[in-house]
């Protein structure tokens, strides 16, 4: 077991020689087929002598005994063989040959030839290839075998010696156990373990229980893993602790690479030397290039700073980081984080890519993107991507917004003044608790609190549709104020999505109190389809009017008066009686599946 350098974990409560675990799965030796069980045959010795003793025949050898049973040979000096039961005695310089490689020494032994099971007692010696194990108590099975010591035992493989109080060898298997005082020590380390399992075939050392390792100054604790010897790797799990000076780790997992000098550090990676401290989900440790490399949730602090960044590189030679991936660029009161970001300090210009999030806490202003330009010194901010999300607080509520590009800037033109406003083109969406809307592009100032909306907007507002070729939405308090209708308006309302009522004209101003509108102005080719409801609720008729201009007095959401001017024309239809199809205005358009309604709808 030559460099092993690692660790051990949980294995059993108790280990016995028919059954065993070794990385969860369940080892079984071989069962005896009875029907092969042969005699044990008497090859040589130099004086024998026969006698029956209680039933049974028994054979007394002495001087160079040879005794063999199908491929398996034993020597010894002096045996007593019970040729009934087909036991052996065997005392003084007693040998056990089995196969090309297999040597048992002992000082005696008892040998059952039916079950092929010797135990063997004081200076014991099992040689398999490179491998000695040396115990004053062995317990051996010839046909599965598997030897088993429980009274202490050293194995030596190469320049590596282990020791341990209980072992079971399963050599068909190629796997050991050893239980209780395991200490392993090499010319590079000295390791001490609860419990240990190894692969005599895939030099894989598994270690099942509380492990430590030290290897100069540097020292490892752990609770499960396992050494690959052949490739020098390994992996410590379960509680995962590194200490050398003043420099300590800590992980659910700790993953060394002999071949490249390197430890890897993950789940909950902690390090610290002196006033350095750095946490990540991986931290990695190369002594051939001095370099820390903390990955994901990254954050690094020393005297004079600390960083948050996905990947964060730490040059301990050069004391030299450098941030990547998921980094954050903090400039009060903006915040930027991106999985990466590229700076020019020459040009103020930069580049963040990669789910990308941008913040100015003192206009509370948000924003989520794929991609972003920035000048830092202006205070402007491009984004771009598949969906732009744009995330404002309003007076303790919340505006979201999504588009396919978005300029975030300090007023046109960069003005000097402290007002902000935002551009946003190309399929735009807006989620408000009290309205909604889309359009293809629209401009927001914080000067006079209002959205300009182009090409194709609509706006909704609780059971009502607003549309026309522009509109202007002013907000007061963070609440609605006033929706300017420009060109071709029309509102629809309807609280049921199957009677609609309409208000049609070149422009329309609709006013606000408290979120309900409470005026509805209508400047040219007025036009008015208006359902007549009782006083339990019930339609009675609907009402068509036509006139140059209107006004549309509300109360609790509901039409309360209709003044028309100047010459109006209007007629009243029964509801039995009306053609709702007919009826409705020319460009009539309910677009309510437009409409975002929940957080997904925007995107």
């Amino acid at each position: 077991m030559q460099h092993i350098k690692l660790l051990v974990s949980l294995f059993l409560t108790y280990m016995v020689l028919s059954l065993s675990t070794v990385n969860g799965q369940i080892i079984s030796p071989p069962s005896q087929d009875t029907s092969k069980i042969t005699k044990v045959k008497i090859n040589f010795s130099d004086f024998a002598e026969g006698f029956s003793e209680n039933g049974q025949d028994v054979r007394k050898l002495l001087g160079n005994v040879e005794l063999r049973q199908d491929s398996i040979f034993l020597s010894c000096d002096t045996a007593i063989v019970d040729i009934t039961a087909n036991n052996v005695v065997a005392m003084g310089k007693v040998l056990i040959q089995q196969g090309d490689t297999l040597n048992v020494f002992s000082d005696s032994l008892n040998y059952n030839g039916n079950r092929k099971i010797a135990n063997l007692y004081r200076d014991v010696v099992l040689e398999n290839n490179e491998q000695k194990l040396f115990t004053d108590f062995l317990t051996y099975n010839l046909d599965k075998k598997a030897a088993t010591y429980t009274d202490g035992a050293i194995l030596t493989d190469g320049e590596t010696q282990l020791q341990s109080k209980i072992g079971y060898y399963y050599l068909d298997a190629n796997q050991a156990f050893f239980k209780e005082g395991v200490t392993i020590v090499d010319q590079d380390f000295e390791l001490r373990a609860d419990t240990l399992a190894f692969n005599t075939s895939t030099k894989v050392a598994t270690f099942l229980g509380p492990t430590r390792i030290d290897q100069g100054e540097s020292k490892i604790y752990c609770e499960a893993g396992f050494y690959d010897i052949a490739n020098n790797k390994a992996e410590f799990r379960q509680n995962a602790q590194y200490l050398k000076g003043a420099q300590t780790a800590e992980a659910d997992l700790m993953v060394y690479d002999g071949t490249k000098d390197e430890v890897v550090l993950e789940g909950n990676a902690f390090f610290e030397d002196g006033d350095t401290k750095a946490n990540a989900d991986k931290i990695t440790f190369n002594q051939q290039t001095n370099e820390t490399t903390l990955s994901g949730n990254a954050f690094y602090e020393d005297e004079e700073q600390s960083i948050q960044a996905d990947v964060i590189v730490y040059n301990e030679k050069t004391k030299k980081i450098v941030t990547n991936g998921n980094a954050v660029l903090i400039n009060p009161p903006q915040y930027l984080e991106a999985e990466n970001i590229d700076f020019d300090e020459e040009t103020g210009l930069g580049v963040a890519t990669g789910n990308v999030y941008w913040q100015d806490s003192a206009q509370q202003i948000i924003i989520r993107c794929d991609q972003a330009d920035y000048i830092k010194d202006e205070d402007y901010l491009k984004a771009y991507g598949e969906r732009t999300l744009l995330i404002s607080i309003l007076e303790e509520d919340s505006l979201f917004l999504t588009t396919d590009t978005l300029e975030y800037s300090r007023g046109a033109n960069f003005e000097m003044d402290s007002a902000k406003q935002f551009i946003a083109f190309k399929d735009v969406r807006m989620l408000k608790s009290d309205f909604q809307a889309v359009c293809d592009s629209l401009v927001f100032t914080q000067t006079d609190s209002t959205f300009y909306f182009y090409d194709n907007p609509i706006i909704w507002s609780d059971t009502t549709q607003f549309s026309a070729d522009t509109i202007r939405m002013k907000l007061s308090d963070g609440k609605l104020d006033s929706i300017f209708l420009v060109e071709k308006s029309f509102i629809i309302n309807s609280p049921d999505n199957y009677f609609y009522n309409q208000i049609k004209g070149r422009d329309i101003v609709a006013l606000f109190r408290d979120n309900e509108v409470y005026e509805m102005d209508v400047y040219g080719n007025a036009e008015s389809v208006y359902y007549l409801i009782d006083d339990n609720g019930a339609y009675i008729g609907v009402n068509k009017t036509i006139c140059s201009d209107m006004v549309v007095d509300f109360g609790n959401n509901k039409v309360e008066k209709i003044k028309c001017f100047p010459n109006p024309k209007a007629n009243l239809v029964p509801m039995r009686k009306a053609d709702h199809e007919a009826i409705k205005l020319e460009g009539f358009d309910w677009r309510i599946q437009r409409r975002p309604l929940i957080f997904s709808d925007l995107f």
